[in-house]
């Protein structure tokens, strides 16, 4: 099929809720999106980043030069569709070098009708994020008067305080695994990523994904092995029914997993606060240790909450913090004593990134041998 980056030129405005304005030109489908804008470091792996459902909500800034020029494949997804709300980025590669692709960047973003944005400084609105802090954004494609799209910004709720797990969540539970498999696991999607399914099974469990606000008392009903706290979009502290559900799964005492929002849930479930980052933590070469082990890992992460770090130390008698960030020593992982139960903020399934943690998976095995 011939390959041509020609796209007619559409310019493409990007404004910034603190009134920073950049101008560019339209990538993918034309139109206008909002979200919180973030950005995050990896130097690959944009479909994968693209359907995280974690980034459901949010504008992202790739920080990488090219993005598309290894083109898109229907089976590198860790949902079923782009969860980002929209693109923002230097080059939009339509061409692209990779003969196992299935289409371009292009026909990706227009058949899922993605909104985006090319030829901006990159590097200029990421300086401009890490210090003036993550805010919303809009861009759009098909209006370029920057009142009537202030007019429109101002309506977009804050990411803090909002609730957007139950949006990205299955609808109706589902099964991963074989059924005969050595171990069961009931796990609560908030955006669960692909991957992490298949790190599960790839060990020895038959997962049963169950949609985000499923009672305890159905997810008890399955018989586990043990539980898992998925991934997700929002702000931990606005999901009571999660803490509700996190809360009754500490009681039953079976082995517990969290990764990432529920690494948040299981703290706040033990009454340690949450709060909204400055700019949060997105890339695949984050430096995290393993305070346990004194061993060091490069890690995946995809976060804009984090732990209280005074309120966990204040909590010793009953929560152990396992993992701590290299670049800002905040929280990421923790496990609660007396209890088979532990979180950490990152991802160690990666997708995209290292295979420094997959460790953490082998852990849970352990815990429910």
């Amino acid at each position: 099929m011939p390959q041509t980056n020609d796209l007619t030129y559409t310019p493409a405005v990007l404004l910034l809720e603190d009134g920073t304005v950049f101008h560019g030109k339209a990538a993918g489908k034309i139109g206008t999106t909002t979200g919180e804008i973030c950005f995050n470091t990896g130097m690959t792996g944009y479909q994968e980043i693209f359907t995280d459902p974690s980034y459901f909500g949010q504008l992202l800034v790739a920080t990488n030069a090219h993005i598309g020029n290894y083109g898109a494949k229907k089976e590198e997804v860790e949902s079923k569709a782009i969860k980002i709300a929209g693109l923002i980025c230097k080059n939009f590669t339509v061409p692209f070098s990779r003969h196992q692709a299935d289409f371009s960047i292009q026909d990706y973003f227009e058949e899922e009708q993605i909104v985006g944005i090319s030829d901006v400084d990159t590097r200029a609105i990421v300086r401009h994020i890490r210090s003036k802090g993550a805010m919303n954004a809009i861009i759009s494609s098909e209006i370029t008067d920057i009142e009537t799209l202030q007019d429109q910004l101002n309506r977009v709720p804050s990411m803090a305080g909002l609730e957007l797990a139950s949006k990205v969540s299955a609808q109706e539970a589902y099964t991963a695994g074989d059924p005969s498999a050595p171990y069961k696991v009931a796990a609560l999607d908030f955006g669960i990523k692909q991957n992490i399914l298949d790190c599960l099974t790839a060990r020895g469990c038959f997962v049963k994904v169950f949609p985000a606000k499923t009672p305890p008392e159905e997810l008890k009903a399955f018989g586990p092995d043990g539980y898992f706290l998925s991934n997700g979009p929002g702000d931990p502290a606005a999901m009571d029914y999660a803490i509700h559900t996190a809360k009754a799964i500490l009681k039953e005492d079976k082995p517990l997993f969290g990764i990432c929002l529920g690494h948040q849930l299981l703290a706040l479930a033990m009454d340690i606060p949450t709060f909204k980052m400055h700019h949060g933590h997105r890339g695949i070469n984050h430096p995290v240790k393993n305070v346990i082990t004194g061993h060091c890992e490069i890690t995946s992460q995809n976060h804009g909450f984090g732990v209280d770090p005074n309120a966990v130390r204040a909590r010793a008698d009953e929560v152990e913090i396992t993992h701590v960030n290299l670049n800002d020593d905040s929280i990421e992982g923790i496990r609660v004593k007396n209890k088979k139960a532990f979180s950490v903020q990152y991802h160690p399934e990666s997708s995209p990134g290292p295979h420094d943690a997959r460790y953490l998976f082998d852990q849970f095995i352990h815990l429910m041998q």
